[in-house]
């Protein structure tokens, strides 16, 4: 029963183009995912309710509203409130880890992160925080 409860919609905000277009592939063509992308916390604000991500990766570090802004301001839409969330960065030292997981980060994907085992990480987190 459990492998019917898979996520299918992952928003994912990242200002660099590279990174995002590296992601996007990767979810789509290896992971099967419908992935919306952001460049940035504003946009994603904007594009989130509509588009009802299983699961939205977040960039630390962006112009404006950074990633933990992002993610407060997320929290505070109710079709958002429970949406599981993962940060993406290089910044990876235990005490940051422990930082975004205070914030409500379900878990932390570091930069650079390996194309082919994204999808994967990406599930593993997803069941990890339904559980």
């Amino acid at each position: 029963m459990e492998d019917a409860l898979k996520p299918e919609r992952i928003l994912y905000v990242e200002d660099d183009e590279d990174i995002r277009e590296i992601a996007r592939l990767a979810l789509e063509m290896v992971g099967g995912f419908k992935v919306l992308l952001c460049a940035s916390g504003e946009e994603a604000l904007a594009a989130a309710p509509g588009f009802a991500p299983d699961i939205i990766l977040l960039d630390v570090m962006m112009p404006g509203l950074d990633g933990p802004s992002t993610l407060a301001a997320l929290r505070r839409q109710p079709a958002l409130k429970s949406t599981p969330v993962a940060f993406m960065t290089a910044k990876i030292q235990p005490q940051e880890i422990a930082a975004y997981k205070e914030l409500g980060a379900v878990d932390v994907i570091a930069k650079p992160f390996d194309p082919m085992a994204l999808s994967e990480q990406i599930r593993n987190i997803w069941h990890n925080s339904q559980q």
